[in-house]
């Protein structure tokens, strides 16, 4: 899991390697520039951040910052188990206690897994280009454990992290499997590989002009200003994909936008042509320096989206560990259906504050009900965290966003390397 989730936000942090550059990214030695910053937006990144080592599980450090959690998940990895998801949902308990199934799920050649991967071989590749600059070996090993899998999304990630031609031939010969699109998620990665792609496109690599043409679409597809826009937004300006856990469409879109944004700046192109609409570069940047705002609390609700930020937030988080005490303060073991009978229907706050948890978020119509229950607009995902920090990070002193990231290799750090 620590892994995994180190990989989550390594390929957020590479995004702004490959657009921003973050030479000083893990050394962080830009302090003066992140001093210099927005405090408002370093103090929600710093957040955000926080929120990863929240979720972590195996032994954790005498260090961690995250007081209320504690060991988990220590026998995972030495036999066969790894989790059953329906196990998991059925159960309502702390991490620390958790005793639900450890099924193993794993690919082979005879039965394969190609999604699974290659969102690996994109995790890792990824990876490489951050630690290249502090642990070459590092590095090296994990580029050799990405080349696994060479779909699009792995592709992508493969080429900016080798530079090798195949996987550039790769991309380009089966462009058409690249569709335009309206989103990105962990689900829908089209969007991302174009945006990837559009940038060495600009760079010179005009057999990726395809590419080029479907990010165009996809930012025409959701600033509302394109005349071409696919979603409507809420009366309080927030982009409005569905229903369920909308901000992580709200927060992954904003992400790539900022990122493609930079990359026209820097090709000298001054906007994106949608039909008989020109979004100028400003224009895309007020779109998603709007949609940050709107969740840390500009807002009609005047609430931040993320837990820990600001005076008015979500105190029922949807989230097992953060809903029951802490095994520092209740010892005792809390089984299953106690979780649910307990803490799950409690109308109390949350007993533990999840600092940096950016929730699911309000509806169509800006509101939002503050109920543990609700998962589709309570709950905290790594994955949406890790897209926000991707949307704010670029607010933070412009040009040099990536620095005030401040990611130092940490041992932390060093110990998941040391099991890969």
């Amino acid at each position: 899991m620590a892994k995994l989730m180190m990989m989550m936000l390594m390929i957020i942090v590479t995004f702004f390697c490959t657009f921003f550059g973050c030479v000083e990214l893990v050394k962080g030695q830009n302090d003066k520039v992140c001093n210099q910053a927005n405090s408002n937006y370093k103090d929600a990144l710093g957040k955000a951040i926080l929120f990863f080592e929240g979720q972590r599980s195996g032994k954790l450090p005498a260090s961690r910052r995250v007081k209320w959690r504690g060991d988990s998940a220590l026998n995972d990895g030495k036999s066969d188990n790894v989790g059953d998801g329906d196990a998991d949902h059925a159960c309502w308990e702390r991490p620390e206690d958790m005793d639900t199934p450890r099924t193993l799920y794993k690919i082979t050649s005879s039965s394969p897994g190609t999604e699974a991967a290659a969102d690996a071989s994109a995790a890792l590749a990824a990876a490489s280009i951050v630690f290249k600059a502090v642990d070459s070996t590092y590095s090296s090993k994990l580029l050799q454990h990405s080349q696994s899998d060479e779909l699009l999304w792995a592709a992508a990630w493969l080429y900016k992290a080798s530079g090798n031609s195949k996987y550039l031939n790769y991309v380009s010969s089966n462009k058409g499997w690249s569709q335009a699109v309206s989103e990105f998620s962990w689900d829908n990665k089209y969007a991302g590989v174009q945006i990837l792609l559009a940038k060495e496109f600009l760079a010179g690599k005009r057999m990726l002009s395809d590419y080029k043409s479907k990010a165009d679409s996809f930012v025409c597809s959701i600033v509302p200003e394109s005349g071409s826009a696919q979603f409507q937004t809420t009366p309080g300006g927030l982009l409005f994909v569905r229903d369920a856990a909308n901000l992580q469409y709200v927060t992954s879109a904003s992400m790539i936008i900022s990122i493609y944004t930079k990359a026209l700046k820097q090709a000298n192109i001054s906007g994106v042509k949608c039909g008989s609409a020109n979004l100028a570069l400003s224009k895309l940047t007020a779109f998603t320096k709007s949609q940050v705002d709107y969740i840390l609390g500009n807002n009609p609700n005047k609430m931040s989206y993320m837990v820990g930020f600001g005076s008015k937030f979500p105190q029922q988080v949807h989230h097992r560990g953060a809903s029951i005490p802490s095994i520092m303060a209740q010892p005792a073991k809390v089984g299953c259906n106690q979780g649910y009978s307990s803490w799950y229907n409690s109308n109390k706050p949350n007993p533990n504050v999840h600092v940096g948890a950016v929730v699911g978020g309000p509806d169509a119509n800006d509101q939002f009900k503050d109920v543990r229950s609700d998962h589709t607009h309570s709950e905290p995902t790594t994955y949406l965290n890790a897209a926000f920090i991707g949307s704010i990070a670029p607010l933070l002193s412009g040009d040099h966003s990536a620095e005030c990231l401040n990611l130092r290799k940490t041992n932390e750090t060093s110990d998941v390397a040391e099991t890969m």
